[in-house]
């Protein structure tokens, strides 16, 4: 795509910021919120001056207090404001998680949908950049398990910007799970398209021999699989999931009745993981379709280890393309 006035070649971190700021300068109810969002403009600078151009009260450095932040972003929302918080890291939340599950996803259903939070809540979560512990996990099961909450993860910087705004303007509560390994990654962003919807897939490379299912950072992971096994003949669809809950499991049927075999990728740990709901689902729409069971590639039930093990725990490709070839052997 030829660069003009409406696009531009941005690194993901940098969509998100453009994103932010289209949203501050539109909506004056929008609010900015974190640790370090401010002055420093982020540890991953994805909020960078954006203090600087709207001031101290729309973009508001606040203390370490997780569950503070999202707490006092409940209440600017029932007073109308549409806060966008920001977990400085994944491993982070936890504190917060008991305003975010008992709170910010059940007040719709406990004032009988008279009440709406539109809230974003950010997360850069993820391996894959040699962090200490708590700063590399993915917790995205735990919050798609609660019924109340949108859950959605971009892989590209289009969709990061997107997504974002389409985020920011939902009246419901969405979880924003950003691949911080991804945050360089430059792409194409038209800032003047027409976006599809927010919980949408999207086949990003049409495949014949195998479906392989991912969001997130591992979507350019799966890319590279298909590549690979390109190399040996084989083909391979790419299907980006884009939302974790809600899952369109219609996309991934369609894929699934074409293809007749499903490996899905994620770096949370398979155990329960958010591919089991997947793997259980087209199981029981596909089940005359399949030619092989759903197999899934991800993290292993055990913490999150040390950087330097970080390589083994993760997804790799020679880990993907022995779960592709397992699924077609069948």
């Amino acid at each position: 795509m030829a660069q003009t006035a409406t696009t531009k070649n941005l690194p993901l971190a940098k969509a998100i910021n453009e994103s932010l700021r289209a949203a501050l300068e539109s909506d004056p109810k929008v609010l900015i919120m974190g640790e370090d969002v401010g002055k420093l403009g982020g540890v991953f600078r994805v909020t960078d001056g954006l203090q600087k151009d709207f001031g101290e009260r729309r973009v508001v450095d606040t203390p370490l207090a997780e569950s503070g932040i999202v707490g006092t972003a409940i209440g600017l929302a029932l007073r109308g404001y549409r806060p966008v918080v920001e977990i400085q890291f994944d491993g982070f939340v936890f504190p917060a998680y008991d305003q975010i599950v008992t709170q910010l996803a059940k007040m719709h259903a406990r004032s009988l949908g008279k009440v709406k939070l539109p809230i974003v809540v950010r997360i850069p979560y993820g391996g894959g950049i040699g962090a200490v512990e708590h700063h590399s996990e993915s917790p995205e099961a735990l919050f798609a398990h609660v019924a109340g909450l949108k859950i959605v993860s971009p892989s590209n910087a289009s969709d990061a910007y997107w997504m974002m705004q389409q985020a920011i303007q939902s009246d419901d509560p969405v979880i924003f799970f950003e691949p911080k390994r991804r945050y360089w990654d430059k792409g194409e962003v038209n800032t003047e398209a027409i976006p599809g919807p927010l919980h949408k897939a999207r086949v990003v490379r049409e495949g014949t021999a195998l479906t392989l299912a991912a969001y997130g950072p591992m979507v350019k992971l799966c890319q590279e699989v298909a590549d690979a096994a390109a190399e040996e003949g084989k083909s391979l669809e790419i299907l980006d999931l884009r939302s974790v809950s809600p899952l369109d499991f219609d996309a991934i049927q369609a894929s699934v009745e074409k293809t007749r075999r499903l490996v899905v990728v994620h770096e949370a740990p398979v155990f329960f993981g958010s591919g089991a709901e997947i793997a259980a689902r087209i199981t029981e729409r596909c089940f005359y379709h399949l030619e092989a069971p759903v197999l899934r590639v991800g993290g292993y039930h055990a913490p999150y280890p040390p950087a330097r093990l970080e390589e083994e725990y993760l997804p790799s490709l020679d880990r993907v393309l022995d779960a592709v070839d397992r699924a077609l052997a069948y």
